[in-house]
Order: C-alpha cells, then sequence, then structure tokens
C-alpha cells in the first residue's frame, strides 16, 4: 500500500535538504580553504541564513541528546591527538585559561545579562555565560594549519580547547541544576562535584583498559569503526548516568586510550578509521550549525521589531565582554609571570615560557566559539527561562566571533611576523632516522637478494632524513613480502619506544606513525 502523499513528501523533502545542507558545506569549507578562513565562519554564516530561507526545515532534537551526539565524538578525537608531554610542559597557561579565563568570562557574561535582562534569573544568566565561555579549537586550529605559529602557543590553545569545554560544562550544569531545583546551596553540590570530577578519571582510566579488549576482537573495518564510535557514545551515557563528567570521562579515557592504540590497531584499520573520524567530525559541524539556524527562524519570528533590537544589542554587548575578559585575563597573566620571574619568584623551565606581547594578543585573539557552545544552547531545557534569548545569544556570540575573529586572525599572525621554528619537523627526522636504523638492523643478517635491495631503499630513506627533514617516505618498488613487514615493524617499535620516553611528542610520533602505516600498506600488510 502507498504511503500518504504528505508523510512521504515530508521524508523526501527532508531527505533533499540533508543533501543540500551537505553538498553546501563541502562546498563552503572549500571556499574557505581557497579564501584562507576557517571553515566554522562559512557554516556559521550559512546557519544563520537557512533561518531566513522560505520552508526550510525545523528539525528539533532532544535536549539530552544534543551534548552526547555532537560533542562525545568531537572531543575524543581531539583527546586522542592530545600529547601528555606538552600538557604537562604547558600545564600553568592552559590550567589558568581553562579556569581562570573560563569563570571569569561566564561571570562577566552573567553580570552583563543581568543587567541587560533585570528579571533574568541570575541562575540563567549563569548558564548563558557558561555556555558562551569556551573557545573552540576547530576555527583556531583550521587558521594555525596555515600559518607557522610557535609551536608552543599552538600546544596551549590546543590543550586549553581539549579542557575548557570541561570547566564550562560543570558551571552550566550547576547553573541548571539551581534553576530546576530553585534552591540550591554551595554546601551541598560541592562534594558531589569532587566526587564526580574523581570519578569521571577513574571511570575514563577503567574504560580504556576495558574496552580495548573487546576492539581488539574486531577486526573487519566497518565493523571496528562502528564499534568505535558506539563504545564512545556508551562511555557519555554510562558517565552521565552515573553522575559523573561525560566530558571528562571522554578526554581521559582517549587520552589514555591513544597510548597504546598504535601497537593494538594494525595499520590496515587505522588508516579508514582516521579518514572517517575526520568526516564524522565534519559532519556533525555542519549539522550543529545548521540546525542552530534552524531554531533561530521560529525565535526570530515571535519577536517583535523593538524585541527584536533588544536582542541585537545584548549580543553585541555579550560578544564585547567574552572578547575583552579574555584579552584582559592574558595581559594580567602575562604581567604576573613578568614580576614573578624580575622577583626571582618563579623558575620557568622554559625561557619562552612568557609569550611576547604579540604571542599574547594572538593567544587572546584565538577565542572563537563553536559547536560546544551551539550543542550546549541546544541542550538547554524546553522551559527553561530565558531559553530564546539565551539560544539567540549563544548563536550570536559564535557567528559574531567566528566572522570578527575568524576572518582577522591569519593576516593578524602574518602582520606579527610570529614564526615557528618548526620542533615538529626537527624531532620527525631525528625519529626517523633511528627508525629505520631499526628497520635496517632487522633484515642485516638476511643474505637475500630482495633484503638488499630493500636495505639500498633504506639508506636511501636515511640519507633523504638527514638532507630534507621535511620530506615523508617514499615507497619503493619491491614486491609486497614479509621481509619488509619485518623491517617495517622494528621500525614501528622504536617509534613506540620513542614516544613513551618523550624523547619526540604525539605530533611527530602521529606523522611517523601514518608514513610506516601507508609503507606497510604498500607491503601488503
Amino acid at each position: 500500500m502507498a504511503r500518504p502523499k504528505s508523510v512521504s513528501g515530508t521524508i523526501v523533502s527532508t531527505f533533499e535538504w540533508i543533501i543540500a545542507l551537505l553538498l553546501g558545506a563541502v562546498a563552503l569549507s572549500a571556499l574557505a580553504r581557497r579564501i584562507k578562513v576557517p571553515y566554522p565562519t562559512f557554516l556559521a554564516i550559512g546557519g544563520a541564513l537557512i533561518a531566513f530561507v522560505p520552508d526550510s526545515p525545523t528539525w528539533t532534537l532532544e535536549p539530552d541528546l544534543a551534548l552526547a551526539l555532537f560533542v562525545a565524538p568531537v572531543l575524543l578525537d581531539a583527546a586522542f591527538d592530545t600529547s601528555l608531554r606538552d600538557l604537562r610542559k604547558n600545564w600553568v597557561p592552559v590550567s589558568t585559561l581553562v579556569v581562570v579565563a573560563v569563570g571569569l568570562t561566564a561571570a562577566g557574561v552573567a553580570y552583563v545579562a543581568h543587567r541587560l535582562m533585570p528579571d533574568m534569573p541570575w541562575a540563567a544568566a549563569v548558564a548563558l555565560g557558561a555556555i558562551v565561555a569556551p573557545p573552540d579549537a576547530a576555527a583556531a586550529v583550521a587558521i594555525l594549519s596555515q600559518v607557522k605559529l610557535p609551536y608552543r602557543m599552538v600546544k596551549v590553545l590546543e590543550g586549553e580547547s581539549l579542557l575548557n569545554d570541561a570547566s564550562a560544562l560543570l558551571i552550566y550544569r550547576i547553573a541548571v541544576g539551581a534553576v530546576v531545583m530553585e534552591h540550591l546551596k554551595w554546601s551541598e553540590v560541592a562534594p558531589t562535584i569532587a566526587l564526580g570530577l574523581v570519578g569521571s578519571v577513574l571511570a575514563g582510566l577503567l574504560a580504556a583498559r576495558i574496552i580495548p579488549l573487546f576492539l581488539e576482537r574486531v577486526t573487519e573495518a566497518p565493523s571496528a569503526i562502528i564499534v568505535q564510535f558506539g563504545t564512545t557514545f556508551v562511555i557519555w551515557i554510562a558517565a552521565e548516568h552515573l553522575g559523573l563528567s561525560g566530558i571528562l570521562t571522554i578526554v581521559v579515557y582517549a587520552i589514555t586510550l591513544a597510548r597504546t592504540a598504535g601497537e593494538r590497531m594494525p595499520a590496515r584499520l587505522r588508516v579508514p578509521s582516521y579518514a572517517v573520524w575526520e568526516t564524522t567530525v565534519f559532519v556533525l559541524n555542519v549539522l550543529a550549525f545548521m540546525m542552530i539556524g534552524m531554531q533561530m527562524r521560529p525565535i526570530w519570528t515571535r519577536l517583535d521589531a523593538e524585541v527584536r533590537w533588544e536582542y541585537c544589542v545584548a549580543a553585541a554587548w555579550i560578544l564585547l565582554t567574552v572578547v575583552l575578559v579574555r584579552i584582559l585575563w592574558i595581559m594580567f597573566y602575562r604581567t604576573i609571570l613578568r614580576v614573578l620571574i624580575a622577583r626571582d619568584l618563579y623558575h620557568p623551565k622554559d625561557p619562552k615560557a612568557v609569550v611576547s606581547p604579540k604571542g599574547g594578543f594572538v593567544i587572546a585573539w584565538c577565542g572563537m566559539r563553536g559547536l560546544v557552545t551551539l550543542a550546549t544552547a541546544f541542550a538547554l531545557p524546553e522551559n527553561f527561562p530565558y531559553r530564546d534569548f539565551i539560544v539567540f545569544i549563544a548563536f550570536a556570540v559564535v557567528l559574531g566571533s567566528l566572522i570578527v575573529q575568524g576572518l582577522t586572525l591569519r593576516p593578524l599572525i602574518l602582520a606579527f611576523g610570529l614564526k615557528d621554528d618548526d620542533p615538529v619537523g626537527i624531532e620527525v627526522a631525528r625519529a626517523r632516522a633511528i627508525a629505520y636504523r631499526a628497520a635496517l638492523d632487522a633484515i642485516e643478517d638476511d643474505p637475500s637478494e630482495e633484503a638488499e635491495i630493500l636495505r639500498l631503499e633504506y639508506r636511501a630513506i636515511l640519507m633523504q632524513a638527514d638532507d630534507d627533514p621535511h620530506g615523508g617516505i617514499t615507497n619503493g618498488e619491491l614486491p609486497a613480502d614479509p621481509l619488509r613487514r619485518r623491517a617495517i615493524a622494528a621500525a614501528r617499535k622504536s617509534i613506540f619506544h620513542l614516544r613513551a620516553t618523550e624523547v619526540i611528542g604525539d605530533d611527530a610520533f602521529h606523522r611517523l606513525e601514518g608514513e610506516l602505516d601507508l609503507a606497510e600498506l604498500s607491503a601488503g600488510g
């Protein structure tokens, strides 16, 4: 029996919109790369335009689902590539940005919002502050990948973007809980928060020990990738049901898992897995920007002209607050650090621990908001006080920061002339030489003609590594055979050891891991 035309038409229309949005997002990201701006900037503009397209869809999502769907996989993908070595080296600036900058931003926005909307409950104003407090990594990384910013600054920004979501979401949940419970005392929630934070770390560590035992048993690429995503959502949902922090649990799980994943997962699974995760993160960004744009149209249509103007003015003030608080804190932090060093009260191991004024301003300007802000605004309960105002402000801050800061960040970096001495390239060259000497040693005693050809190839790679530290591995024409795989296994073992002993960082490790993966696959591994 044919389905009713209206239902069928709705399904087809939804499918058409999904295809159109995804293809449009691909076109926008291609344009962003061409003119060298972060692709989330164009996604935000596209999401805003969706609100004014006639007959555009108004898809909705259960608020509780928003954070799990949009944040969990994106956060795991970012945490998986995070270097513990670099986090430890930069723990002072990262922790101040994660705790102090986020807290000051939430407080500043709450104060401004309450002044602009005197009837707005303080808890709702704090929730708004927590929503717009954490900067997003995707936009900054899109710019930083196009210019050679000093490595230490990049690691500080990456560490901040990984952990600030947890601190912002903690403030957010306290504020939302205060609205729901009406009377919430700090003395009542502080022990629960402390236990939740400790429990989240322990849960992440436990999951990183148990989950790989199941992942190892799945040897087919499509099934393995599905299990990876499934376990990510299971960990998040389980943490939330237990009253833990889903964000902190996922971060600890991913960082811990990454330490052994290279040894546990073969190249034939890792290469397609990385490609699928990269695509999924892009699709989730697209959906988040477009769906929050769809929420804007009913909000906009419900407002009369006077209230629209009031909301736009409020959005401008809050955007200004978000930008200024970050700049002022980083200036204050630099000043305090220099005073402590001058008075011999602080002795940084790295002389570059205090960034230059130009470097500090660039870090302050890398404060674009994005996916997490949208997801947390989306996750507010439907009956939350001033929900329409909060969602409107959240989207306006994301759009404004991506346009104002996202479009000017690259010219600003180029104008300041900040340069990178490429420590990753140096580490890669050193590790590549060690790895291929280990590969040579593994086949040194083999008298066969194939082994001699392979030794010549690896010696050529070593010579190339000396001449061009940034050059990759070019695979030879030797037919696939166990000899090459044995040599690659020895090379791989050596880079595991180099990372474990922190001779190289995770960036250098992953670059060499990719080269060895391609070499192994070319050998039929």
